[in-house]
């Protein structure tokens, strides 16, 4: 389980499509759980592509990435409070 989080610089419009394809990307990653954060279950070559990709795709001089690892027993180091609006990706999803 990784743990993404991202703040774009969206005061000029070129920030503003940075953020929308950031966004983006990680929603073929992952779960948003909040604006701008998401839960992914990746493995290692998966991670590396994601972080090659947002690389491509942010300024490194205004925005920033943050990767936290939470590991294989993510679920003991996760606790919400208030609404929870996530779900399990590793649980069976019913159509």
């Amino acid at each position: 389980m990784v743990l993404i989080t991202y703040d774009v610089d969206h005061t000029d419009p070129k920030g503003a499509s940075r953020l929308r394809r950031v966004a983006k990307l990680c929603e073929r990653y992952g779960v948003r759980v909040q604006y701008s954060v998401f839960e992914m279950l990746l493995d290692p070559a998966q991670l590396t592509k994601l972080k090659t990709d947002l690389l491509d795709l942010i300024d490194p001089e205004a925005d920033s990435i943050r990767i936290y690892r939470l590991g294989k027993k993510w679920e003991s180091k996760v606790e919400t409070l208030g609404a929870d609006k996530g779900f399990s990706q590793d649980a069976p999803l019913l159509l």
